[in-house]
């Protein structure tokens, strides 16, 4: 249907959990996009991963034709958006792509962090926002209270927010019908010269890299050359296509249509989100603007407990960059894990989602050593130096200051837990920038150092909070830190697998419980070996290991310090210097593991 006044293009947005995929199940049921027989929940989370932890990680697209009550037919394309922070960026190219968005929010739950993180996204881009209530059916729903907040916090009117309920479908119909009055069509024209925006790519064992495309103005045939603006690359198109949510091939896509292109690509990198593809016979001059690459903020190292699964840990990671261009990593090896990877992630869950697969799809067995951030070192004869892993740390003497980058952090939370929630804070170097209310409930703005919380802030937030508070957090710049390089010895060689960047404050306590660990874990030797962590050239802790002590006195009878007692004692003493001297201290994996987890149990 080439009428682009029947197109809708919307996002639907919404914090972790507030119903955003079930929302989208029901309305491709009404539109018929797939039979009873074929329906399952959360269509459209296709990965074992998403279903089971009930999150959506990648976005997703719909086209769907649904019959109005003012008897005309519609094109609906949906893109359901994933919900948590790590995944932003998957957000920010949804609604790039749309016009329009529907805001749910959980009845029971009110607007939580990232209701209000994606919402102020489309605003930004203009975009015509529908309020949705989802869980009326739920006996704990509070209409008139959600509502409130929602126009408090988020500042939205609600006179005409929809109640709905993604379970039973109650609601959905009006959904629909509101999405057809109020959000606004899609601006193109037909006849222009092809532009068109690449909003994602992936890649498909059997089809190649497949290219999620909305159409600007013009329109993509099959068998068209296309050109790529970034890379002036030409390839010409192999197959067009929809999803109604099943892959449906079509001979072209329309101005304002959302659909996927295969053009034969095999590399993933050659497509960059946010590209402009143009007509390679008839281009046009400027590009679209894009978007901002996601890059990764979180850095750590990761080796297979087992050497010999180098090889299958390096197979995974290239077929996990496949589909995912935001993750990063290159080789790495360290003197006490071997061979392994230093790996970039967008955020916690982020890694946490990678490490799962890796374990889960390709069978490797991991050790992940401590997540980091990227850090900026300005040296001496003025050359800023991007440091992600601190055993490259430069000598002291050549660092002027080093910077870290800080986040905004947006805390939403019922107010008999805001005192737990402002120490923890204030714990992690907090300056608190906001505090307003809406109703009982406190919304917490923060500038907090990004390093203090990317390793346990989130799990610290919702034990205190008894898993009400909801935290969201975007990266502001670098700012200069008191920060060190904790250093561990172990037998005077150093350690570079736990070495760390800390602020100076916590570096003694930090290097006190590290060498208390490592202490318990290391196994005896025969010579005494000394664990110290130390700041440059200067030892801040210190914990020693006896050796084991052979009793070489027992054979000879009779009391006093004969010179042979004495000779057998000198000769002992030589034998264990020289061990010292030419001993390698072995420092099993256990020990690794258990100080990685010092910080978590420091919580």
């Amino acid at each position: 249907m080439s009428d682009i006044s029947r197109i809708r293009n919307f996002s639907i947005i919404a914090h972790i959990d507030h119903g955003k995929s079930t929302i989208a199940d029901r309305i491709i049921h009404k539109c018929g996009g797939l039979t009873d027989r074929e329906m399952k929940t959360q269509v459209l989370d296709s990965m074992d991963i998403e279903r089971e932890r009930g999150i959506t990680i990648k976005a997703q697209t719909v086209k769907l034709k649904y019959n109005a009550k003012d008897g005309k037919e519609y094109i609906l394309n949906i893109i359901d958006t994933p919900g948590h922070v790590d995944f932003g960026y998957e957000v920010s190219r949804s609604l790039s792509a749309c016009e329009g968005s529907l805001l749910v929010v959980d009845s029971t739950q009110g607007v939580e962090a990232q209701t209000l993180a994606n919402v102020y996204q489309a605003l930004e881009i203009n975009h015509e926002v529908i309020p949705v209530l989802n869980k009326i059916d739920l006996p704990a729903s509070d209409i008139e209270k959600t509502k409130k907040e929602i126009e408090d916090v988020v500042g939205i009117d609600t006179s005409n927010a929809i109640k709905c309920s993604g379970k039973t479908g109650e609601g959905v119909e009006d959904i629909l019908e509101a999405i057809v009055k109020n959000l606004p069509a899609p601006k193109g024209v037909q006849e222009e010269k092809l532009k068109s925006l690449l909003v994602d790519s992936w890649y498909d064992t059997y089809l190649g890299v497949v290219i999620l495309v909305r159409v600007i103005n013009g329109k993509i045939k099959k068998n068209m050359k296309i050109r790529l603006m970034s890379n002036e690359q030409e390839y010409i198109i192999e197959k067009v296509g929809i999803f109604t949510p099943k892959p449906t091939d079509i001979e072209e896509l329309n101005s304002g249509e959302i659909g996927f292109i295969i053009t034969g690509i095999k590399s993933l990198s050659e497509t960059k989100v946010g590209d402009t593809i143009c007509d390679a016979s008839n281009p046009i001059e400027t590009p679209l603007p894009g978007f901002k690459p996601s890059k990764p903020v979180v850095f750590c190292g990761l080796f297979p407990v087992d050497s010999s699964e180098y090889q299958k840990l390096k197979d995974g990671l290239g077929k996990l960059k496949l589909n995912d261009a935001s993750f990063s990593y290159e080789a790495e090896s360290s003197s006490a894990l071997g061979l392994g990877f230093r790996c970039g992630f967008l955020g916690l869950l982020h890694l946490e989602i990678i490490t799962e697969r890796l374990e889960r799809e390709f069978d490797v067995n991991l050790i992940t050593t401590t997540p980091g951030v990227i850090y900026k070192v300005h040296k001496v004869k003025g050359e800023v130096v991007d440091l992600q892993n601190p055993s490259s740390m430069p000598d002291p003497t050549q660092v002027v200051k080093i910077e870290e980058p800080w986040i905004k952090a947006t805390i939403i939370t019922p107010d008999e837990y805001l005192g737990s929630i402002i120490k923890i804070c204030q714990d992690k170097r907090g300056i608190q920038t906001n505090l307003s209310y809406s109703g009982n409930r406190a919304v917490l703005s923060y500038d907090l150092p990004l390093n203090e919380v990317v390793f346990d802030f989130n799990d610290r937030l919702k034990s205190v909070s008894s898993g009400y508070a909801s935290f969201d957090y975007e990266i502001t710049g670098h700012k200069e830190g008191n920060l060190v390089k904790l250093g561990i010895l172990v037998n005077g060689e150093s350690v570079d697998a736990l070495a760390m960047i800390i602020h100076k404050d916590f570096a003694q306590s930090t290097g006190r419980q590290v060498c208390e660990k490592l202490k318990d874990l290391i196994p005896r030797h025969n010579f005494m070996i000394p664990i110290q962590a130390a700041i440059g050239g200067k030892i801040v802790a210190r914990e020693s290991i006896k050796g084991f002590s052979k009793d070489v006195l027992t054979k000879i009878h009779g009391g006093g310090a004969t010179d042979r007692k004495k000779k057998l004692l000198k000769k002992q003493k030589k034998g264990k210097a020289r061990s010292k001297q030419f001993g390698k201290v072995e420092i099993p994996q256990e020990a690794f593991i258990g100080v990685l987890r010092i910080n978590k149990e420091n919580s």
